[in-house]
């Protein structure tokens, strides 16, 4: 066996078990899902194929369209508050992480440590801590002479209130790929600048802003792909049924409790549920695939 020919069997030997673990959990757990969005179920067993019924019916027909347009309008908020808020907290963040003040190393520490701990354990923390009764969110405010509403009983806050808890979680993130981005300019570009009088505003929007176009589209994308499939914080806040009244309800829910039934129904219908999970599938990649090309081609005008 030549030199070659060994390393091609050690390389496919490496790669053998992350092949079947790919294979066994994501493509064919995918493929499945494509096959069964054309059938109808009887129970845990495909009766009959119906062809694009499951996708009509899920978006167009009583009482499939009313949840799929109601859960979708709410992911489309979800991604603008956390592409606005979230993010844009983030790059003045990195900002101020940029400019090497006393202990930004550990600010750096500090502002990415949320990002570690598990979803399951922030919701549950931010939901003691918007507790109307006894949590700290409405203790502080007692302080100041205010009465705060029940942040995940009122269907006016509640959306916030776990869109918050997400910024949270999740601003550190975004947070480090712009300081990171902002790292790779030159120092004599920044330094030119401030010689030239550029003020900090000027700085971030003038100079750095389009010098992060990789950066940005990296925080864009993913940003978008973690607002379509967001399921953890709602699953943990406000429970399967997206409560108050279907305030919270996202698609990562509706696909999962249409699936899988839940505690109040206890009913299955996974023809409808993989329709859903194809067509959240489709929309991602191809709006993925799309807002990529935009930004790409930022990137290269800037």
């Amino acid at each position: 066996m030549t030199a070659a020919r060994r390393r091609a069997v050690w390389i496919a030997f490496l790669l053998a078990p992350a092949l079947v673990v790919m294979t066994l959990f994501v493509a064919w757990p995918l493929l499945a899902a494509f096959r069964y969005a054309f059938y109808g179920f009887n129970g845990l067993a495909a009766a009959q194929f119906v062809g694009l019924q499951n996708f009509r019916e899920v978006l167009t027909e009583a009482p499939f369209a009313a949840w799929t347009w109601r859960a979708f309008q709410h992911n489309v908020i979800v991604f603008t508050v956390l592409m606005v808020a979230q993010n844009g907290l983030a790059y003045l963040i990195a900002f101020a992480l940029l400019k090497t003040l006393p202990g930004h190393r550990v600010h750096q520490v500090i502002v990415f440590l949320p990002v570690v701990l598990s979803a399951v354990i922030v919701g549950f923390l931010w939901k003691l801590f918007l507790h109307p009764l006894f949590g700290l969110v409405n203790q502080a405010l007692l302080l100041v002479g205010i009465h705060g509403p029940p942040w995940l009983g009122d269907e006016s806050t509640a959306l916030g209130s776990i869109i918050f808890t997400n910024a949270w979680h999740w601003m550190g993130f975004p947070a480090l790929i712009f300081l990171a981005g902002m790292q790779r300019i030159s120092r004599e570009t920044l330094e030119a600048a401030r010689i030239d009088g550029a003020t900090d505003r000027v700085l971030m929007t003038r100079i750095i802003w389009p010098l992060v176009a990789p950066s940005t589209t990296i925080v864009v994308i993913l940003t978008f792909i973690g607002s379509f499939n967001w399921f953890e914080l709602p699953y943990v806040m406000a429970g399967l049924s997206g409560s108050p009244g279907g305030a919270t309800d996202v698609l990562g829910l509706y696909f999962y409790r249409t699936a899988f039934g839940n505690v109040s129904s206890g009913l299955q219908d996974f023809g409808h549920g993989s329709a859903l999970a194809v067509l959240m599938f489709v929309f991602i990649a191809v709006v993925s695939a799309l807002a990529l090309r935009v930004l790409r081609r930022r990137e290269i005008e800037a």
